[in-house]
């Protein structure tokens, strides 16, 4: 009997005690996710989303120009981010699920960029259109990403840079 006094007056409350201090795994997965994990991805989409930037909208000039720019640099550097979001190592079931709202928008983005490389191609303004909805869908993924990312932050207390 004084064991089960002992074990409920001393241990228990140790043991409450100590799991309180061993920390939020979701933030510790989430401080290593933002600082680690995605650092590469976010340099790769990065270039590749600039180098798109570079040839279209204002900075446009001529299909050619388009061309080579998604065939040589966007299309590649976007490849290898899709490549890089796959490998991330994560280890709570709330990180994942948010990396995989951004994995989806990242594949629509990847494959509006190869159908735009294939609307040149072809000279078909039809494919072009698809396209461009797929890139209006995969900015919808992406903010909303970034949207949960930043509120998963917030209740875990991790502070994210812009």
């Amino acid at each position: 009997m004084r064991l089960k006094k002992w074990l409920f007056v001393f241990v228990l409350p140790l043991i409450f005690l100590l799991s309180g201090c061993l920390g939020d795994p979701v933030q510790d997965d989430l401080v290593n996710y933002v600082n680690h994990e995605m650092k590469d991805a976010g340099k790769l989409e990065s270039s590749a989303v600039s180098a798109y930037e570079s040839v279209t909208g204002a900075n446009y000039q001529d299909d050619q120009q388009l061309y080579d720019v998604l065939l040589n640099e966007v299309i590649p550097t976007y490849s290898e981010f899709v490549r890089e979001l796959d490998s991330v190592n994560i280890e709570t079931d709330e990180v994942k699920k948010i990396h995989e709202i951004y994995i989806q928008g990242a594949d629509i983005q990847f494959n509006a960029f190869a159908k735009i490389k294939q609307a040149l191609e072809e000279q078909n303004a039809g494919l072009v259109q698809e396209a461009n909805d797929m890139l209006a869908d995969a900015r919808k993924h992406i903010r909303d990403y970034k949207n949960k990312l930043t509120k998963l932050a917030k209740e875990h207390d991790v502070k994210l840079e812009k």
